[in-house]
């Protein structure tokens, strides 16, 4: 058994999580959910609730479990250490460790809710649960915490100023110190589809994808974004500096893309969803974090396992699922283990078909502007690849023009993302060659260093001066 989990943690990804809704009539069986995810690079699943039989399931996989609290069960968890006693013997202690349990989530979006009494009794029910684990010896190894939407902040634009809203300031502040002390995360519910849906223009939906876009300036630092994501993260970040708490870690609970939604909804395509949860992973993968919280990703549970067919509202609630209840792919953002590489578009725009064994390169198209190119420079360069070697002093800095820089930095972030044609369209701005780009590059820093800073245009006949 421990050879099996030393090599699921090779395979997989501690940071990458994913929610298991149930607000169906047409899942398949937890069994074959976990044999499911097994066969993925998935690490962790989110429970609403403490479903025994997926919980069961999951037994002797090494996937990570946390489970939840509904909000119902918080006045008895509140009032009366002895159901919390019971709540935990019966939903940890029964499966522990064999299933392995990470985090007890109390309650969902309370912080954001109208009811003032169950706001007060949050804490509380967090300490009973938290004092049962202690009392059962697990208290150093499942953490206590309670999820929040992104409403949960009056100010997140630019990040640097997110702030918690005032009002519930009090409670927040009991909250953040029981989870400084307990060590547990601050889980939150970022959505760049909301804040597409609220700002529905061109550019707003590339900020949202992680493609392409010129970026946005946070006033307060200087700090250039290239996507919501990490905005939104940071502004977290942000109000939890505000109020004294760096300690607390952030844990994103839920975000995802809708692939299909009703006619009036605005952002809904496979496209999207696959560009969004494509991209998003990648950007996990790479490790390059966000700019407040750089070197490193923070645990995300994508939204969702499956579709919820019975889930109320728009059409969009009952389309977020990555799988089908047969256990086909919805679409494929490179979670299955037998990937050989990503398999994640930059854009959702289907690129023309083209053979890879003749297109070794990324470069530019003919004719793009500077601001494009400039644009793109600032994207790849954001996606985690080491550009350094075009910053001033490295080895690729000359010739230095945007045109050679976008060419490196386009070409590598091709590269390194799985050589598959969408990684190369950069909003149709670039295109595939056979042509080794970066021989020119490194000829003309040559030949420019030769003649001190003076750039000339590359021939074959060009001569050694």
């Amino acid at each position: 058994m421990g050879e099996k989990l030393e090599r699921r943690s090779l395979d997989s990804e501690s940071f990458l999580g994913i929610n298991y809704g149930e607000v169906a009539n047409n899942l398949p069986p937890p069994e074959s959910t976990a044999k499911l995810l097994k066969s993925t690079s998935i690490e962790k699943v989110r429970l609403y609730g403490a479903d025994p039989g997926i919980i069961q399931a999951l037994a002797n996989t090494g996937i990570g479990i946390v489970i939840g609290a509904p909000n119902g069960d918080i006045p008895a968890l509140a009032a009366d250490p002895n159901f919390a006693t019971q709540w935990v013997n019966s939903n940890v202690i029964a499966f522990y460790p064999a299933s392995k349990i990470i985090l007890i989530t109390v309650g969902n979006e309370i912080m954001t809710s109208t009811d003032q009494n169950l706001m007060s009794q949050l804490l509380p029910a967090m300490r009973n649960v938290q004092n049962a684990l202690n009392a059962a010896s697990l208290g150093g190894k499942i953490k206590v915490s309670t999820v929040h939407s992104m409403a949960v902040l009056t100010q997140s634009d630019p990040p640097s100023s997110g702030a918690f809203n005032p009002a519930t300031s009090d409670v927040m502040k009991g909250l953040l110190e029981f989870q400084r002390n307990t060590g547990s995360p601050f889980a939150i519910n970022p959505y760049p589809f909301f804040a597409y849906q609220s700002d529905p223009r061109p550019e707003t939906l590339a900020f949202c994808l992680f493609q392409p876009n010129s970026g946005r300036v946070d006033s307060g630092t200087n700090i250039k974004y290239m996507n919501m994501f990490d905005a939104q993260v940071d502004a977290v970040r942000s109000a939890l500096n505000a109020m004294g708490f760096k300690e607390v870690e952030i844990v994103v609970a839920e975000t995802g893309w809708p692939y299909s939604g009703d006619s009036n909804e605005v952002g809904p395509s496979i496209e999207n969803a696959k560009a969004y949860n494509g991209n998003l992973i990648a950007h996990l993968r790479s490790m390059v974090g966000t700019p407040l919280m750089p070197g490193k990703s923070v645990d995300t549970y994508i939204f969702a396992l499956y579709d919820e067919n019975l889930k109320p509202g728009p059409g969009s609630e009952r389309a977020f699922g990555l799988f089908k209840p047969d256990l086909s792919m919805t679409y494929d953002v490179s979670l299955s283990k037998s990937s050989q590489t990503p398999s994640t578009p930059t854009t959702p725009v289907n690129p023309s078909p083209s053979p890879k064994a003749s297109a070794g390169w990324c470069v530019p198209k003919a004719g793009v502007s500077d601001a494009e190119l400039q644009t793109n420079l600032d994207y790849a360069c954001g996606q985690g690849i080491d550009c350094s070697p075009i910053q001033p002093g490295g080895a690729c800095f000359e010739p230095n023009t945007v045109a050679s820089h976008a060419a490196y930095a386009m070409n590598l972030l091709y590269q390194s993302a799985g050589k598959n044609p969408w990684n190369c369209d950069f909003t149709q701005t670039a295109m595939l060659t056979s042509s080794n780009p970066m021989a020119i590059m490194v000829a003309l820093s040559l030949v420019a260093e030769k003649r001190k800073g003076k750039v000339i245009l590359w021939s074959n006949n060009d001569q050694e001066e």
